[in-house]
């Protein structure tokens, strides 16, 4: 399975593609930081993040797409650059006809690191470990979309299933 991870921002969008299976090492396809300039409008802002995203996706193929889930913060300008860039996120993979997965913050921690209280700098000491990387990828929002693309890769397989098990049952064509 191939995934593009997304670290939404609208500054710095972290992208970051890996290939795998649950219970077994990724490896690394690529990793990039998208950057609009915050001296631009917004809507320019928000079109350079779609084709940027969607240019991602065309070139990267990907089985599925994860996105970081927008959390509440005391900041209310920069949740809502999060949430608009993570829409944005989220379109790029509807668009292509991908399924698109969301995950929190804790949920992908706990599982990259087993805590879902882990630090930045675990996080990126883990991915690093778990990709085989000489180095840490940088900046931290590459490492992040990097480790929701594990996250899925781990645990949105199992949940499509579920999911699909699910639908099944609900439309009666359980077995």
């Amino acid at each position: 399975m191939r995934v593009l991870g997304v670290d939404p921002g609208l500054t710095r969008c972290g992208v970051g593609v890996v290939e795998g299976v649950p219970g077994r090492p990724c490896t690394l396809i690529a990793y990039y930081v998208v950057y609009t300039d915050p001296a631009d409008d917004l809507p320019l802002r928000l079109l350079h993040l779609d084709r940027s995203l969607t240019d991602l996706v065309a070139e990267h193929r990907p089985d599925a797409v994860a996105v970081e889930r927008v959390f509440s913060q005391h900041n209310v300008r920069t949740v809502m650059g999060t949430a608009q860039a993570s829409g944005i996120a989220v379109l790029a993979g509807a668009r292509a006809g991908l399924p698109v997965q969301t995950y929190t913050p804790s949920e992908v921690k706990a599982a990259v690191t087993g805590s879902g209280q882990a630090d930045k700098k675990q996080m990126t000491t883990m991915v690093t470990r778990l990709l085989r990387l000489s180095e840490p990828p940088k900046p931290a929002d590459a490492a992040d979309a990097l480790a929701l693309a594990i996250c899925h890769v781990w645990r949105g397989g199992t949940r499509s299933k579920l999911a699909a098990a699910a639908d099944r049952v609900r439309r009666g064509g359980a077995r």
